[in-house]
């Protein structure tokens, strides 16, 4: 029994007749082909299953549509809207996204790089572990967009996390909270570093204590871990580096006793998917991720259309609070 045999170029050529380069053309460059040979090249191969290779017919000029679109965490709902925005834009320029997950690693994330670079037109790093060296390194590969960071020389999209965290705290500060706390996330993160610093000096300006706990894992594991830390401090109100470790420490602390918010009110940050269905619904500050997504992917294609050096002024994009039942005010003083 003869095994199944992918069909080749050669394979086609031969069944019309004509040379294996004349069917290379008439894939790549139709308008160099006899319009009725083209037609019969086609139709045959439609009957015999050959598929051209994209990768083979974009060698010569580079050009493969492809693009490269890099998440720490694939099953953190944070990347949900991103990856969607991202790929509506992408669709939209006739160009195929390719999402790698590098489980927060940045020595994964090296290596698949490495393996990308030769087969995509340009790369969009989001909330990258590398180091800036190392970012600079690879952008000079390929053109590259930076997502939730600022690297300079590279163009950028970052959510607002200034006027973000401001808003957070200035909640806070309106429902007599004067302790407040930092959950903090990966310290590898530029956003979890902003976000800090924001929070110092808006609750500097406003009075208000503050305490940092962490750095945690970006899950609900790590938010679960910081329960006890936030349960034996002081604050009355917390901030989570993000609505995963929000809603992990919410768990963690009703499962101790604690009630949220009666006890501690809490802060997410981002308004992921499922926000609005844990119990109680949260607080967040709300990136707008599908916008995020689509701003990386159209700068990038702009970038590699020009022939000019791209913009590298990062772009901002706006932050706006969500007020759910993870917040209230302060009723009374904790032991």
């Amino acid at each position: 029994m003869e095994e199944h045999r992918v069909p080749t170029i050669y394979d086609v050529a031969q069944a019309c007749g004509v040379a294996p380069s004349t069917v290379s053309r008439a894939f790549s460059r139709p308008g160099r082909v006899n319009a009725e040979t083209a037609a019969r090249i086609r139709q045959v191969a439609e009957e015999m299953g050959y598929r051209a290779n994209p990768l083979a017919r974009a060698l010569p000029t580079g050009k493969t549509s492809l693009l490269a679109l890099v998440v720490s965490d694939v099953t953190n709902p944070f990347y949900f809207g991103i990856i969607r925005g991202a790929e509506l834009a992408a669709n939209e320029a006739d160009y195929t996204l390719l999402v790698a997950d590098v489980y927060e690693s940045a020595v994964v994330e090296r290596k698949a790089l490495e393996r990308a670079l030769p087969l995509v037109e340009g790369v969009v790093l989001g909330t990258s572990r590398m180091s800036d060296s190392a970012i600079r390194v690879m952008a000079q590969q390929r053109p590259t967009v930076v997502l939730n960071r600022v690297l300079t020389g590279i163009p950028s999209v970052v959510t607002d996390n200034t006027r973000g965290m401001r808003s957070a705290v200035e909640h806070l500060a309106g429902l007599e909270h004067r302790t407040v706390a930092y959950v903090a996330g990966p310290e590898a993160s530029w956003a979890d570093g902003m976000r800090w610093r924001a929070m110092r000096e808006s609750a500097d300006e406003l009075g208000l204590r503050v305490l940092r706990f962490g750095p945690y894992a970006p899950t609900l594991g790590g938010g679960g871990e910081a329960a006890e830390a936030v349960a034996a401090s002081a604050a009355t109100a917390v901030v989570a580096y993000n609505d995963v470790v929000a809603i992990g420490l919410m768990r963690a602390l009703q499962a101790s006793g604690v009630r949220v918010p009666r006890d501690v009110s809490v802060v997410g940050f981002d308004n992921i998917f499922g926000a609005e269905l844990c119990s109680p619904t949260l607080t967040t500050v709300a990136a707008p991720l599908a916008a995020l997504g689509a701003y990386a992917v159209r700068t990038l294609l702009a970038g590699m259309g020009s022939r000019t050096p791209p913009q590298v002024r990062p772009a901002l994009l706006p932050a706006t609070l969500v007020v759910r039942e993870s917040t209230a005010r302060r009723l009374r003083r904790r032991r």
